[in-house]
């Protein structure tokens, strides 16, 4: 890991992910979980806020991304809200078959290597009827749009930590084997990176 990725990397994606729209749909959408909740790609604890504590009664963040867990425990204080985090990818989670309610994933399948492994796991480890809750920017639908991904995407991934523009969310989700209530629309901002995909989804 060079300088950039360990000293600059964590506040540049904190502060796009922190950015007003982005936080709207983390407003949205986190407050839906519930009971035993693991959290995929916790980053810099950005969600936190967000918890209905009342209703969460445990909270497990994972990121491979070690240096930026001091700002997830900062925010966790700042929340009021326990999470124990965990520095791995979640191609493979270290826990039981059904031992979540919700799974969150906001922000992460752009940058996970193999995606639909790690969707896998998320269904894996969600107890049947469990949820997961997801909010992710991916493949635009104007094609005009797309070609643009693709030409930033060189530029882009390196600078990134690795995000791809153009990753077809709904595509995962269903490789993966769930069947997901999807809400898209573009975000206030550039259009290659600001088309969303949003909702619930439950394992097939």
């Amino acid at each position: 890991m060079n300088w950039y990725d360990r000293h600059l990397l964590p506040y540049l994606i904190d502060f796009a992910c922190g950015l007003p729209m982005v936080q709207q749909q983390r407003r949205q959408l986190v407050p839906k979980a519930h009971g035993r909740v693991l959290e995929i790609g916790m980053g810099t604890g950005r969600n936190l806020p967000f918890y209905d504590r009342s209703r969460v009664t445990r909270l497990v963040g994972v990121d491979p991304a070690m240096q930026m867990h001091h700002l997830a425990q900062k925010r966790s204080q700042k929340a009021g809200i326990d999470v124990e985090l965990m520095g791995l990818s979640a191609e493979q989670l270290p826990t039981a078959d059904a031992s979540f309610d919700t799974v969150v994933c906001t922000y992460t399948l752009c940058s996970i290597p193999d995606a639909v492994q790690a969707l896998r796991e998320m269904r894996r480890v969600l107890v049947p009827g469990g949820q997961l809750l997801f909010c992710e920017h991916g493949r635009a639908p104007d094609l005009g749009v797309r070609r643009w991904q693709e030409r930033l995407q060189p530029l882009w991934g390196p600078l990134a930590g690795g995000c791809q523009l153009g990753r077809d969310i709904p595509d995962l989700l269903a490789e993966a084997g769930f069947s997901a209530n999807t809400q898209s629309a573009y975000l206030a901002g550039p259009r290659p990176m600001t088309f969303h995909y949003w909702g619930e989804a439950q394992a097939d």
